[in-house]
């Protein structure tokens, strides 16, 4: 089950071709909505006006020191996902991130190459169940509406729609690959399913979170060049301190 390449059995059903359009046609979705999602946002007119008003009142911050907060905000802000002062939520935001790398990257592989002698499998298993693991902590237990407010887990809002549609692809593959490898007759119904599941996940990005991962780098990078060059230094502290919230008898975790 961990070493077949889950998408090679389809070749005895369709041309390779199909599924390797269908990958196509989702990076085009994900880059069609992320450029909606700016748009129609304001997001990126936003961050450039935002940054031409700072350059114009701030000091000078030479090359060497961008280079080094370009480097720390990779580092801190992205791969460690260091705005999150909450260990738990950081942790299940690495799962899902880099499970969803994984996930993402032996699926493209695998469709576009189908020889099974190789690690991608695998990759493919570990990332989905990173995901799950990552997710599925997140939605009953991390989530603010949860944990501090104490709403119901099954409580669904439209922010929702991003972590929903991904547990929902990632779960439902899972679940297709396993039947599969066991040739049950419900495999084909979990694999229309998890077409379905991953069209939503992909085709929803003007109305899911999906975008914010493209430009909350850049985010990033805005907040600490504008640290780094004074235009914040007028502002007041951040009022988001997890010590400010809680009690003697339990701890903050909705940060």
């Amino acid at each position: 089950m961990f070493t077949d390449n889950p998408f090679a059995t389809l070749t005895d059903f369709w041309s390779p071709l199909v599924m390797q359009v269908y990958i196509v046609l989702m990076i085009v979705l994900v880059a069609a909505g992320t450029l909606f999602d700016i748009v129609h946002k304001g997001s990126a007119r936003y961050f450039f006006d935002n940054w031409r008003r700072s350059k114009s009142r701030a000091q000078q911050v030479g090359g060497g020191e961008l280079l080094s907060i370009a480097i720390q905000t990779a580092v801190v802000d992205v791969l460690a996902s260091g705005e999150f002062c909450n260990a738990r939520r950081r942790i299940a935001h690495l799962l899902t991130m880099y499970g969803f790398l994984l996930y993402v990257i032996s699926t493209a592989v695998m469709v576009f190459s189908y020889s099974t002698a190789s690690i991608w499998p695998q990759l493919w298993w570990l990332g989905g169940l990173m995901i799950c693991l990552g997710g599925y902590w997140f939605w009953f237990f991390i989530r603010v509406d949860v944990a501090a407010e104490g709403n119901s887990a099954f409580r669904i809002v439209p922010a929702d729609l991003f972590i929903l549609s991904l547990l929902a692809s990632v779960t439902l593959g899972l679940i297709w690959a396993y039947l599969q490898t066991r040739a049950s007759a419900g495999a084909n119904v979990f694999f229309g399913l998890y077409v379905i599941a991953t069209t939503v996940l992909f085709a929803s990005v003007p109305w899911s979170k999906f975008a914010h991962m493209f430009f909350k780098p850049a985010a990033a990078f805005e907040k600490r060049v504008s640290y780094a060059n004074g235009t914040r230094s007028n502002l007041p502290g951040p009022a988001d301190k997890p010590e400010q919230f809680g009690s003697a008898r339990e701890q903050p975790r909705h940060y």
